[in-house]
């Protein structure tokens, strides 16, 4: 049986950064990299932005570029599933009925797309976005679209719904919220968002939640609402959240946290001896929450990554780095979030919405828990220092 002193089993962020880590930590021993993707991992947010709008390339989406991992001595394993894991043996059965064991591992499987089970929801036309290779699909289909419809309200849908509407798609977004982003933000800050949208012709029913996709010949025509209304449709997309892919970690007998993903202690090593968890499956003991995190974005899963490497050579140090989160409205508007915050009790605001030029401080008991900035970058790097200041204090 073929050995690797490290083995990263996932083709996102995590273990491409935990990869570059290791060696920048001066690990000269073995490392393989596996991932069921066709190609190098990569970033995921230009699914819904520049890649999806044609403006840039899947080569400008790696995170390294191919000749990178021959360059650092990775073994790079595309088109290749983890088909079992054993915590105990530290093995793992690859689909090629391949065995390999590992010295220490990484468990950096992401996230699957929620689908939505409703009647119609097989008809052409309906795309999620999760991969490269959805983004494709989806740009040619809406060459040609003359309304595109986006269930949801939250980051992927805004994205490719000022995506759409920017290369001149006639675009719709159906959600149950009142407000775009309230559920991240409030409806305060989100309200911005939802004007600025409209103001750039995008179609906002609100309040509304999906009964049933109609379709003719095959192919999907429109989106019935549960209240009645019917809303013309060449194309849709599906943006309501992502679960934590456990499926590998659940048949390994791995333990489970509350929100559904790999249970890790501060220093994201999971229930195994050797193993440890990165990314969009991976909750944690936050240190500075002072309270368990599973978070969705990808500059924590490399962040996590870059923790899990160190740790992984003995550093012993809690995963301790303030989440950073980001989103892009075509050109039209950036946003920048330090945070997380599931409440709060006071809301700060300072600039101006109408300059677009403002952030929103987010604070419980009178200390930050969240830095929300549009065009303010000076705003956000004090909110950190804040939020991590103050979420140090209250852990202690």
């Amino acid at each position: 049986m073929r050995r690797v002193d490290v083995l990263l089993i996932g083709g996102g962020i995590a273990s491409a950064s935990a990869a570059a880590e290791l060696r920048a930590q001066g690990f000269d021993g073995s490392i393989a990299l596996v991932t069921r993707e066709l190609e190098p991992p990569y970033r995921r947010p230009p699914i819904t932005k520049d890649y999806l709008q044609g403006r840039s390339t899947r080569e400008d989406a790696h995170v390294h570029s191919r000749d990178w991992y021959d360059e650092h001595g990775v073994e790079l394993l595309t088109r290749t599933s983890v088909m079992a894991l054993d915590p105990g043996a530290r093995t793992v059965t690859l689909q090629s009925k391949e065995e390999l064991a590992y010295g220490q591992a990484l468990l950096a499987t992401g996230a699957m797309v929620r689908r939505l089970a409703v009647d119609g929801a097989q008809l052409d036309g309906i795309h999620y976005l999760r991969a490269l290779g959805n983004a494709d699909a989806l740009r040619r289909d809406a060459e040609g679209a003359e309304r595109v419809a986006i269930v949801g309200g939250s980051y992927i849908a805004t994205e490719v719904a000022a995506s759409l509407a920017s290369l001149g798609r006639r675009c719709t977004i159906v959600m149950q919220e009142q407000v775009v982003l309230e559920r991240s933000f409030g409806a305060e800050a989100g309200r911005f968002f939802h004007e600025l949208l409209e103001s750039r012709g995008v179609e906002i029913v609100a309040g509304e939640s999906v009964a049933a996709f109609e379709g003719e010949n095959g192919r999907v025509a429109a989106v019935v609402c549960e209240g009645g209304r019917r809303i013309p449709a060449d194309v849709v997309v599906a943006g309501v959240g992502a679960a934590p892919d456990v499926m590998l970690a659940r048949r390994a007998g791995l333990e489970l946290g509350a929100s559904g993903g790999v249970r890790c202690d501060s220093r994201l090593r999971t229930s195994a001896d050797g193993l440890w968890a990165a990314g969009d499956m991976c909750e944690y003991e936050s240190v500075l929450h002072g309270r368990r995190l599973r978070i969705e974005h990808e500059d924590v899963a490399a962040e996590q990554g870059r923790t899990a490497a160190r740790n992984m050579l003995g550093a012993d140090e809690p995963h301790a780095a303030v989440p950073y989160f980001f989103s892009d409205l075509a050109d039209w508007a950036s946003l920048e979030y330090v945070g997380p915050a599931d409440a709060w009790d006071e809301v700060e605001t300072r600039g101006s919405k109408d300059d677009a030029s403002f952030s929103f401080w987010y604070l419980s008991g009178g200390r930050p828990v969240a830095v929300l900035a549009v065009n303010r970058p000076e705003d956000l790097e004090e909110g950190r220092r804040a939020l991590a200041g103050a979420l140090t204090e209250k852990a202690r």
